[in-house]
């Protein structure tokens, strides 16, 4: 970007006082002495300053068309003070984005460039605040993004700022009217209580934290014991039925049902020299074996463990 806006935009983050000024003063009020030094445009002189830029690539035009509008970055940037992120970095946020619509800008199209630089800084301070406000990430598709800077008005217009989880009605309302889904509605407006540490105390006499609540979702050993043997079971099954096919049928049943990209009836009608309706009927077959093999195998086991529970009962 161009020298005197950067020149801005980091002393906005610095706090660097100028020649003169006392180096108390706060960042902010370094940008705001600069920012009236500029006079307010009339339509007339923007587009002037516009085309001049645009068409000439007049440095000092661009200079005078930003810093007219630094007033305005500054009314925007403060609409977004709600989100707890210091006045500064969403001024500097909004300075990119003013540049990037002087950029961008194009004077024959008619628009003010105020207008269209409004855009660019909404849009540049609403990216900074969803990518710093939370660590979590919030929002990535526009009805997201939408959500999240709406949901505290729309709350508000409900009263229900104060009421947790909100109300179904109040949640079928916000998603038909933002054009979200309920559930988006109900996790954006649970992600909107800010983030906290899981290692906060919950008292302050205690050692007790908040993680010390938290349910594990992991399976207990017993569960996993179980579902270990559960697989063993089925491959020892598996395998006993698949004993039972010829070589043919095997190879058939294993390209069709058992393969993470099974292979198509034209691929293994080539393969045995065969038709696809033939390569069809092995694999009816086979199945239809295996499945059998896998019931009577099952009943056998069955039947055994009945046996040595009666045997251990008597």
């Amino acid at each position: 970007m161009q020298q005197n806006a950067e020149t801005r935009t980091v002393q906005t983050r610095t706090a660097q006082a100028r020649p003169g000024e006392p180096r108390t003063a706060e960042p902010m009020q370094l940008y705001l002495q600069d920012a009236r030094k500029y006079q307010y445009l009339t339509p007339e002189q923007e587009l002037d300053l516009a085309v001049r830029w645009h068409d000439h690539q007049d440095q000092a035009a661009l200079d005078k068309l930003i810093g007219s509008h630094l007033r305005l970055v500054v009314k925007m940037a403060r609409g977004y003070l709600g989100y707890g992120l210091p006045l500064a970095d969403l001024v500097a946020e909004g300075n990119v984005g003013v540049m990037q619509a002087a950029q961008k800008f194009d004077p024959a199209k008619g628009f003010r460039f105020a207008t269209y630089a409004s855009w660019w800084v909404r849009a540049a301070i609403q990216e900074y605040v969803l990518h710093n406000w939370s660590l979590v990430k919030i929002g990535t598709t526009a009805g997201q993004k939408k959500l999240f800077f709406s949901l505290r008005r729309l709350k508000a217009r409900m009263q229900e700022l104060e009421s947790g989880d909100l109300s179904p009605e109040a949640v079928e309302s916000i998603a038909t009217e933002l054009n979200v889904s309920k559930t988006e509605v109900v996790e954006m407006n649970r992600r909107l209580g800010n983030d906290r540490s899981l290692n906060v105390g919950l008292s302050e006499e205690g050692d007790a934290e908040w993680q010390d609540l938290l349910a594990d979702e992991r399976p207990d050993q017993e569960t996993t014991l179980a579902d270990s043997e559960e697989r063993r079971r089925r491959q020892q099954f598996l395998k006993l039925g698949l004993g039972v096919l010829d070589d043919r049928e095997r190879r058939i049943l294993v390209a069709r049902r058992l393969r993470d990209e099974p292979l198509t009836l034209e691929e293994l009608s080539q393969t045995f020299h065969v038709s696809r309706e033939r390569v069809r009927q092995l694999e009816v077959r086979a199945f239809e074996k295996l499945q059998k093999a896998v019931i009577a195998t099952a009943k056998t086991e069955q039947v055994a463990i009945e046996k040595n529970r009666l045997l251990t009962n008597a």
